[in-house]
């Protein structure tokens, strides 16, 4: 019989679990069921979740949410890849590129907010003003509909592309030489190296980058709220902000119903995503 000595080692993770996640999560469901109040809870049903879906924003809320969530995670994995493999390679001032690149990562994504909406401010921000210099004219960058949205979602890459960085140089460091080596004696060309032998050993890097940045693309809402508010209009709107406005508004069981659909979009697109990148990585 196994001993169960070693189980008690996991003990001190699994109740931090429940405390901060089971219990959390399994309360936001019973609560998206009640008109709530700090001091009372009335039982409604489905209410809430009939009221989210009647929301006239939703669509477009849900529309801007996986277009956010598809610029954020491409834009971070292959500019991620790329600035990985630019900064494992024999580079002047390696050291000091890698630590400026991760500089962002650790700055509050309020204070990002703030600054860039300074920046991109369309009459005397910094940008602007340089376009003009050069006789470029300056497009509102955060209050024209059609770049709202797009703005916000570069500057997310801007900011969080380090951790994606970080992640691909733990890959291609734990590549073994040996087989760049081989296939340099080969003839292979610098493309053919990337091709057959970093984009598949780096694969299991890939897996967590992509599951990573979808997950936070999909549950994005400081950067969008701080730098447009979910404007002009409701043109830069996602799941979080419309979430945060009704519970600004006293409707917290509203609010808790449109979380509860927020984490079940998030489970059901990256769920289905882990499986299929682990079989493939197994198959292989």
């Amino acid at each position: 019989m196994k001993s169960r000595y070693p189980l008690w080692f996991l003990l001190p993770g699994g109740l931090l679990m429940i405390v901060v996640f089971v219990v959390p999560t399994l309360s936001s469901f019973y609560f998206s069921l009640t008109r709530w109040t700090l001091f009372e809870a009335d039982f409604i049903g489905l209410d809430n979740f009939v009221t989210f879906f009647r929301d006239p924003q939703l669509l477009g809320s849900f529309r801007n949410t996986f277009v956010y969530a598809i610029i954020t995670s491409v834009g971070k994995v292959v500019t991620g890849l790329a600035l990985a493999v630019l900064l494992t390679g024999p580079i002047l001032g390696r050291g000091y590129l890698r630590a400026v690149m991760f500089f962002p990562v650790l700055v509050s994504a309020v204070g990002i907010g703030i600054t860039f909406k300074v920046l991109l401010n369309p009459i005397d921000g910094l940008v602007n003003t340089t376009l003009g210099f050069f006789g470029l004219p300056g497009p509102g960058w955060l209050t024209d509909p059609s770049l709202a949205l797009i703005s916000v979602a570069l500057v997310d890459v801007w900011k969080g592309v380090g951790v994606s960085t970080l992640i691909f140089m733990a890959g291609l460091v734990a590549i073994p030489r040996d087989y760049y080596e081989a296939a340099r004696i080969d003839g292979a060309s610098s493309w053919r190296l990337f091709r057959s032998i970093t984009l598949p050993l780096v694969r299991p890097a890939m897996t967590t980058v992509v599951l990573l940045n979808v997950i936070a693309g999909l549950r994005s809402f400081e950067l969008i709220w701080t730098m447009t508010g979910g404007g002009p209009g409701f043109t830069s709107d996602v799941l979080g902000s419309v979430i945060y406005k009704q519970y600004a508004a006293g409707f917290y069981g509203l609010s808790t119903a449109g979380n509860v659909v927020l984490f079940l979009v998030v489970a059901l697109i990256t769920v289905p995503m882990q499986i299929r990148f682990r079989r493939r990585e197994v198959q292989q």
